[in-house]
């Protein structure tokens, strides 16, 4: 597939944020003007991550301060997926979440009922505030029985320097704990969220394209959602270490200045 023939047949971009449009809080060269290219060709575009760390308007702020944001911009992210997977599938039920304050008001904000007393689900987020009691209360549910959510399986998160435990990292630690593992995994590459992109923003996949930089998150959920696919060059894969995914991105680019 020509870059061309990626423009005309995609009504909705899906774009990964660190490694695809900025470097931590550096914009990728060229980002700012690519996005601003494709809105005004009337391609819609969202940003979507599997960081659940921060809530979809701690990521707005960084993104208009970094201006790649603009009006009519979606954001999403793996939380918003387990959110609405737990108002579709499993309304009304008793829910601990371990992320930080931000991320479980943000959690009870979509009408998710929160219970860190006798829950009958635990979902397990990024929580960067996390603490040793709240491993061992998190642990107690599972081992318990609760149904058990993760929002996305990323074993480290991209930082500058050494990359920081994401978490695929802690759900090896309550693996080893208490012998479980996620029943449901809600974010890239796994197809709940792309249901719930779907949904969301009421594009189908077949006229959908991910755009990221990485080949087991971003172009493995584009593949496995029917959607197209655009990696970029510009974060964590390069064209030699790219051959050894079983996964074929439609288009490559250095990075989405080229788009």
């Amino acid at each position: 597939m020509t870059r061309e023939e990626l423009l005309k047949n995609t009504d909705l971009f899906l774009f990964d944020l660190d490694g695809t449009v900025y470097w931590d809080n550096v914009p990728v060269p060229g980002a700012r003007e690519a996005l601003a290219r494709l809105r005004a060709a009337g391609k819609r575009v969202v940003f979507l991550t599997n960081n659940s760390s921060k809530t979809s308007a701690e990521y707005r702020r960084k993104l208009c301060a970094l201006g790649l944001f603009s009006q009519g911009d979606g954001i999403y992210t793996s939380a918003d997926a387990t959110a609405e997977y737990l108002n579709t599938r499993h309304p009304g039920a008793r829910v601990h979440v371990l992320a930080t304050d931000a991320v479980r008001a943000g959690f009870a904000a979509a009408g998710v009922r929160l219970d860190d007393e006798a829950p009958e689900v635990c979902v397990l987020a990024y929580d960067t505030s996390l603490t040793f009691e709240k491993i061992r209360r998190f642990n107690e549910f599972l081992a318990g029985g609760a149904l058990y959510i993760a929002t996305h399986p990323d074993d480290v998160c991209p930082t500058q320097g050494i990359s920081m435990p994401d978490v695929g990292s802690f759900i090896a630690l309550f693996e080893r704990a208490c012998g479980r593992t996620p029943d449901v995994v809600c974010g890239k590459p796994y197809t709940v969220m792309g249901e719930c992109v779907a949904r969301a923003f009421g594009v189908p996949a077949s006229r959908t394209c991910m755009v990221g930089d990485r080949m087991h998150t971003d172009i493995r959920f584009g593949n496995a959602n029917g959607m197209r696919t655009l990696l970029v060059l510009s974060g964590e894969t390069t064209r030699e270490n790219m051959r050894a995914f079983p996964d074929k991105p439609d288009v490559v680019l250095g990075s989405i200045a080229e788009l």
